[in-house]
């Protein structure tokens, strides 16, 4: 079923580092827990919009599955996940990726206005466990990988968020990306795509040129 994305989200909370293969490409360690980190409901946009980028250095795409919580939600146990999830959608989690190095956290660099591009439609009743994901830049393709590859499951990472904080209906929860993450520029059409799932198509503005579709 697929389901028009209409609630916005109180908070979208990305994990980070969930492909073996993007931690290594990032010369990241492996971390014993998930990281997590929240984007706010500022850097939301949907799929047509413009990637506004106001800031110096380069800047990445991140094609990642995300889900949308279907109701208020604490300590949820990984094997009643099902029960909390309303459906699947895709994300593109930007990323100002030299300030991300600078800062030494991810913060800035994943918060800026429009870097939180999300598709406008929700898909249940789909299972997300082998499904090619990807990214193409100006229609060739960039980053191509599978969700099998994620190190930890939509269910391992719900149970694992919900430990932490309390989810709200509508809330957007990012489960990482896989390797292949590369730089985006002014006037660049960058499309996220996930098999079953759909496909997120923005394009990419440098400064203040305004978000015009």
């Amino acid at each position: 079923m697929i389901i028009k994305r209409t609630k916005a989200p109180s908070k979208i909370i990305a994990l980070g580092l969930n492909y073996r293969d993007h931690i290594g490409e990032l010369g990241f360690k492996a971390a014993d827990k998930p990281v997590i980190f929240i984007k706010p409901d500022t850097s939301v946009i949907g799929d047509g919009e413009n990637i506004i980028i106001t800031v110096e250095g380069r800047v990445d795409y991140e094609a990642e599955l995300a889900f949308v919580i279907s109701k208020d939600c604490k300590n949820v146990r990984a094997e009643d996940a099902d029960e909390y999830i309303l459906g699947y959608t895709c994300l593109n989690d930007v990323t100002a990726r030299d300030i991300q190095k600078a800062d030494g956290q991810w913060t800035r660099a994943k918060s800026y206005d429009t870097f939180c591009p999300i598709g406008n439609y929700i898909v249940s009743d789909i299972d997300v466990s082998n499904l090619v994901i990807g990214t193409m830049v100006n229609g060739e393709i960039r980053q191509q990988g599978n969700t099998s590859d994620m190190i930890l499951s939509v269910p391992e990472i719900l149970e694992y968020v919900s430990s932490v904080m309390t989810l709200r209906k509508g809330d957007v929860i990012s489960t990482g990306t896989p390797y292949g993450v590369g730089e985006i520029r002014h006037g660049d059409t960058v499309e996220v795509f996930i098999e079953g799932v759909g496909t997120l198509q923005n394009k990419v503005i440098k400064n203040s040129q305004g978000n015009k579709n």
